[in-house]
């Protein structure tokens, strides 16, 4: 089995499962092999968690970027809707509970943080035509409009909340 095919059933196992405490032999099988695999293929628990976030959120920016040619505002519609979908909420809750551990300064997941903000503004067509400060401020609210509908549940609200925050950065 690859190294791509192994970190794609882990992020699967983990984001139904969530991290924990679960030991790399846990995460071994739950994702159908072995722990001396996943230490060949990522050396330690730790480091596959680190490549655990990274891959998710490159799926992310993966989405973002299969949007095509459209106004930059129908991409930001759009690309919400994508984000928000409730079939990606475990993987979201996943994302979010890895980097709370390396915000929290659990230093092996420390790494994850390398990145994490300036990938997306360097890297990022779809911020094209936006300030470096609002171009953040997006980022940031998106993670935050994200969190809260995990955190809540609240679809109504917080899809009024990001309505109104496109209106403000991409007025019709």
């Amino acid at each position: 089995m690859s190294r791509a095919d192994l970190l794609d059933r882990v992020i699967t196992y983990l984001a139904g499962a969530g991290v924990g405490d679960r030991s790399l032999r846990q995460i071994a099988t739950g994702a159908g092999t072995s722990h001396r695999m996943l230490i060949y293929h990522f050396g330690t628990r730790d480091a596959l968690l680190v490549d655990v976030v990274r891959a998710v959120e490159e799926r992310t920016r993966a989405a973002l970027a299969s949007l095509g040619a459209r106004s930059p505002r129908e991409q930001a519609i759009e690309f919400w809707q994508r984000l928000s979908d409730p079939a990606l909420a475990p993987y979201e809750r996943l994302f979010f509970e890895l980097y709370g551990a390396a915000l929290a300064g659990q230093e092996s997941f420390v790494p994850v943080l390398d990145g994490i903000v300036t990938s997306w503004l360097a890297d990022e067509p779809r911020f094209a035509g936006l300030s470096l400060p609002r171009a953040r401020m997006t980022l940031a609210f998106a993670r935050g409009a994200l969190l809260d509908l995990l955190a809540t549940g609240d679809r109504d609200a917080v899809d009024a909340s990001v309505r109104e925050f496109i209106d403000l950065v991409w007025p019709e």
